[in-house]
């Protein structure tokens, strides 16, 4: 085999960058759409168009449709954990409780949890997709309350307290739903409020 020129090198690196970048602009796409038109509305010929690319290019990146939305909502929501980590750079030592739960209320907010809560219904009716969605779930599941616990401080050998974080994240899930319908800012606050004390008092 020869030797790769300089030339070839310098092509194959801009070639690289926008695969990457109609890839992300198909993920960010697919969000959208399912948070805006829900599973029946989002195709991947809409989600193409949306992120102006064909939809041959689409589906060398995702063969399926489901192929795309579980890797759209996994994207966004590895994107929003490291975001997460980004708001108490310091951790535990120096995050305050109140601000450290009002973040993670703050996850099942937005365009994301809409897109999620979308998939998570269709998954529920579409045999092809809930095993791949009920995979996804847990390993999000799991990187949030991993997440939580740092910044939180929390032991978890201590009795009760991994029970006390997760009850913490189906909370603010549950407040996540409330919110779909209504503004729910002002009780929301409350609760964030009420929450981040019973913390202190259960976390020590």
């Amino acid at each position: 085999m020869g030797e790769v020129s300089t030339a070839d090198r310098a092509a194959r690196v801009p070639k690289q960058d926008r695969s990457r970048a109609t890839r992300q602009r198909l993920l960010e796409a697919a969000v959208a759409c399912l948070a805006e038109h829900g599973w029946a509305g989002s195709t991947v010929s809409v989600v193409a168009e949306r992120a102006g690319v064909s939809r041959g290019a689409a589906q060398h990146h995702f063969p399926t449709r489901e192929d795309l939305f579980t890797a759209a909502v996994e994207y966004v929501a590895e994107e929003r954990s490291t975001a997460l980590r980004a708001l108490f750079p310091d951790g535990a030592a120096a995050a305050d409780r109140r601000a450290v739960v009002a973040a993670l209320v703050d996850l099942y907010t937005g365009p994301l949890f809409r897109a999620a809560l979308h998939l998570w219904v269709a998954a529920s009716n579409e045999e092809q997709l809930r095993p791949r969605v009920t995979e996804l779930e847990l390993r999000v599941g799991r990187d949030s309350h991993r997440i939580a616990v740092e910044l939180l401080g929390a032991d978890e050998s201590r009795p009760g307290v991994r029970e006390t974080v997760q009850g913490l994240l189906d909370m603010a899930r549950g407040l996540g739903l409330a919110n779909l319908l209504t503004d729910d800012t002002a009780r929301r606050e409350r609760v964030v409020a009420q929450w981040a004390a019973l913390l202190d008092e259960a976390l020590g």
